[in-house]
């Protein structure tokens, strides 16, 4: 009987002990932190390979990109450019602001990596192989000296005015004083996308055709009674921006679609992006990315997507 109760008494001092070990790991802080401390070193390990893997990227990134075209787009590609080598010091960016027309003649026959353009392409130039990347929608704007009593323009008068019907600002909601029509030149993306936007296509009486985007502004800046047409982006307190139909020329308004004076900011490549050389890829692939779409807004632009 001793021996029996001794084997039991051995048997459950043995059983305790285990028992006591396994407690004791049950209730380790090593134990129960140690997938948490490994899932933490796992992310903390994956958010530096990430980091490094953009570092290399930049680092990769070498070359040079050229722009020729709009002057309209010199705000938006000026900033582009800017904003694209601070990301990639490797990398060089060349914009020319010598018209849409010529532009897209530069991307067509390879003297420029883009050609910009502030119109849509045109059938025949599609047709030989350029592609139409639209990468923000623009407004046109209709300005005004700031002396000027009108305040806005129905859309028949608009196009009275420019077809030289309506000569007179006291036949447009203004005082009794002669209307100097201003317009750009012959090739010019805004020309082209105000004449087709209101069929005045060859029927325009201008005053004066000017060559540049800031031109026009100075020149309606400085002239009393003149009416010209500008990019929403560039408007300033030196001018009147007048509003068309009742509505104001605003971002907000031609995301509505109540502003009817719009047209699309295009960044056209010989061939399809995905045929450009790397840099230019990266370019694009910047612009339609958050950030790219925050520098359009900034500019005063709509993202096209």
């Amino acid at each position: 009987m001793k021996k029996r109760y001794g084997k039991v008494f051995a048997l459950a001092g043995a059983a305790a002990l285990i028992m006591g070990s396994l407690a004791g790991c049950g209730s380790s802080n090593t134990e129960t932190k140690a997938p948490e401390t490994q899932a933490s070193a796992a992310g903390t390990s994956a958010g530096t390979t990430a980091a490094a893997s953009s570092e290399e990227a930049a680092a990769d990134l070498k070359g040079s990109i050229s722009m020729v075209g709009s002057t309209s787009m010199e705000k938006f590609a000026t900033a582009l450019g800017e904003i694209f080598m601070e990301k990639y010091p490797d990398v060089t960016v060349q914009s020319e602001f010598i018209g849409s027309g010529a532009g897209i003649e530069a991307a067509g026959n390879g003297s420029a990596d883009i050609g910009n353009s502030s119109r849509n392409l045109k059938d025949e130039e599609k047709a030989s192989g350029i592609a139409e990347n639209i990468v923000a929608i623009d407004g046109i704007a209709v300005v005004t000296h700031t002396g000027n009593t009108a305040e806005s323009l129905t859309k028949d008068e608009l196009i009275n005015i420019y077809n030289g019907t309506i000569t007179n600002w006291k036949d447009a909601g203004g005082a009794d004083q002669p209307i100097v029509v201003i317009g750009r030149e012959a090739g010019s993306g805004t020309r082209s996308a105000f004449e087709e936007l209101l069929k005045l296509e060859d029927a325009c009486k201008y005053s004066n055709e000017l060559d540049s985007t800031g031109a026009v502004m100075a020149k309606v800046a400085s002239t009393p009674g003149s009416i010209g047409y500008v990019s929403l982006d560039v408007l300033d307190d030196s001018v009147k921006a007048l509003s068309l139909e009742g509505t104001a020329p605003t971002p907000e308004n031609i995301k509505a679609g109540s502003y009817f004076l719009s047209r699309p900011f295009v960044m056209a490549t010989k061939g399809e992006i995905s045929e450009q050389k790397d840099v230019v890829q990266a370019l694009f692939e910047f612009i339609h990315s958050d950030e790219g779409k925050e520098l359009v807004e900034s500019v005063g632009l709509i993202p096209a997507n």
